[in-house]
């Protein structure tokens, strides 16, 4: 296998990765600011009001997203193993 080939599989992966968990990062960062500008509009400082809503709403999330994310690591799982069957 060389560089490029290597360089190929790398890009291929990471951009997966993104794909993967862009989900669950953006709706964590919404609600994470969301809840924040809540918190500093109405002066309360409880820990659990942030933590509470975001897990739920990111569970949430994720069972939505599940099937668009176990397609996009089903193809890249593919596309590797046809590298693989190829012989390189």
């Amino acid at each position: 296998m060389t560089g490029p080939e290597i360089l190929d599989i790398s890009r291929d992966a990471i951009l997966t990765l993104l794909k993967v968990a862009s989900p669950m990062m953006i709706v964590g960062l919404v609600v994470g600011v969301a809840i924040s500008l809540l918190q500093a509009l109405t002066q309360i400082q409880e820990q659990t009001l942030a933590f509470v809503p975001k897990i739920l709403l990111m569970f949430l999330a994720l069972v939505l997203m599940l099937p668009f994310m176990s397609d996009a690591l089903g193809a890249y799982m593919a596309r590797v193993a046809a590298r693989i069957a190829a012989g390189g």
